[in-house]
C-alpha cells in the first residue's frame, strides 16, 4: 500500500508527506532485513488504529515479536527528536504567537496570550494493587496524565508526560520543569487555563476563567473571550486521530505508556507543520474541573488571589472595544 501509491490517510492517519518527514527524520542504522519505511509504517499503523500487535502483526505480514520490538524501537528513537519537534517559541515569535490568540479570542487583550494549557487523561490498563489505586482518576478509571501547552495554530510548545491518574492538574503543573524553572511563557505573557488551575502571575503567569455566577458583564465577556481563545487546546484535530491512545485502553506497560503519548504529541506536531489535516471528529466535552478537596483550602485562596489584579485589568480592556491594550508589563512579574 505504501508503494502503490495510493492514500495513506484512512489506514495511517497520516499523509505520505507526513510519513517522508517521519521516515527522514529518524535514525537509519538498522541491523535487520526490514526496509526503514516499513519499519516506520508499523508503529504508525498501529497508533493509528488502535490495533493489537496480533492484529498489527497479521496485517503486515511479520512476526508478532517482531511488531512488538518494532514498536518499541521506533518509539524510543522518536524520544531522541521530541526537543527537535515540541519547543518554545523563539522571542522574535512571540509577537506572531499573540496575534494568533487575538484571532481565536476576538480581541485585541489576548495580544499577550502565549500559549493555553491544560490536561487530559489517557486511560491505560493499570498495574496491579497496591500501585493500581493511584492510577485511578476522579472519573474512576485508570489513566496517566498528558499536560500540554499549545499554540494558536494548535502545535505543541510543550508537554509533560507520566503522573497517574489520581493527581489534580494543579498538582501536575507545579511538578512540571516548566513551572518550577519558569521556562515559559516570557515576561508581559501570559498562558489561558480553565477553572482546574489557579490564577498566578509567578513563577508562571496564568490567567483562567472567573468563577461562576459571574458579578458583571465584564466578567461575563472576559469569560467568552477566554473560551475562545483557550478552546485550542481541546480542538478535536488537536492530538485525537491516535485512535490508540484516545479510543481504547492503552494495553502496554505503564512505564511504557509517556513514550507513546509523546510520540503521538510529536506526530501530532510534524501533521501541523504540514498542514496535515484530518476532517473534524465528535468528541466529549470535558467538566470543569477545581481545585482539588484534598488541597488545603487556604493555600487554595491565596493561589486564587495571587493573579486576580493581572485578570482584572485584561477583563477590564474589553469593555473598551476600541482601544488596544498593552501587554502586561514586566513589573508584573518581579
Amino acid at each position: 500500500m505504501f508503494f502503490s501509491g495510493a492514500d495513506l490517510k484512512p489506514a495511517f492517519r497520516l499523509s505520505r508527506s507526513s510519513i517522508n518527514m517521519l521516515v527522514q527524520m529518524l535514525p537509519r542504522q538498522k541491523a535487520h532485513g526490514w526496509s526503514h519505511e516499513m519499519e516506520v509504517l508499523v508503529p504508525v499503523y498501529w497508533l493509528a488504529c488502535g490495533a493489537s500487535y496480533r492484529v498489527t502483526a497479521d496485517i503486515f505480514a511479520m512476526p508478532l515479536a517482531t511488531v512488538c520490538r518494532t514498536v518499541h524501537n521506533v518509539v524510543e528513537e522518536m524520544m531522541t527528536i521530541l526537543h527537535r519537534v515540541i519547543h518554545f517559541p523563539k522571542p522574535e515569535e512571540m509577537e506572531e504567537v499573540g496575534a494568533g490568540f487575538v484571532r481565536l479570542a476576538g480581541h485585541e487583550a489576548f495580544r499577550c496570550a502565549a500559549s493555553a494549557i491544560d490536561g487530559c487523561h489517557i486511560r491505560i490498563l493499570p498495574p496491579a494493587e497496591p500501585q493500581k489505586k493511584c492510577y485511578i482518576n476522579r472519573k474512576l478509571f485508570p489513566s496517566v496524565l498528558l499536560q500540554g501547552i499549545c499554540d494558536a495554530k494548535g502545535a505543541f510548545l510543550d508537554v509533560y508526560i507520566g503522573n497517574t491518574g489520581s493527581v489534580h492538574d494543579a498538582l501536575v503543573l507545579r511538578r512540571s520543569p516548566m513551572y518550577k524553572q519558569a521556562l515559559y511563557p516570557p515576561a508581559g505573557y501570559i498562558l489561558l487555563g480553565d477553572g482546574g488551575y489557579p490564577c498566578l502571575q509567578r513563577p508562571v503567569a496564568i490567567m483562567t476563567p472567573y468563577r461562576q455566577p459571574v458579578a458583571s458583564q465584564v466578567e461575563a465577556r472576559y469569560n467568552r473571550h477566554h473560551a475562545k481563545a483557550r478552546n485550542i487546546i481541546e480542538h478535536p484535530e488537536n492530538c485525537w486521530r491516535w485512535r490508540s491512545i484516545f479510543l481504547r485502553a492503552l494495553e502496554i506497560w505503564p512505564l511504557f505508556a509517556p513514550k507513546v503519548i509523546g510520540a503521538c504529541c510529536i506526530l501530532h506536531n510534524m501533521c501541523v507543520a504540514a498542514g496535515d489535516i484530518l476532517e473534524e471528529e465528535e468528541e466529549e466535552e470535558e467538566e470543569e474541573e477545581g481545585p482539588d478537596d484534598s488541597e488545603d483550602v487556604a493555600e487554595v485562596v491565596q493561589r486564587e488571589l495571587s493573579g486576580n489584579g493581572v485578570r482584572g485589568r485584561l477583563a477590564a480592556q474589553l469593555s473598551a472595544p476600541g482601544e488596544l491594550p498593552a501587554c502586561l508589563g514586566e513589573h508584573d512579574y518581579t
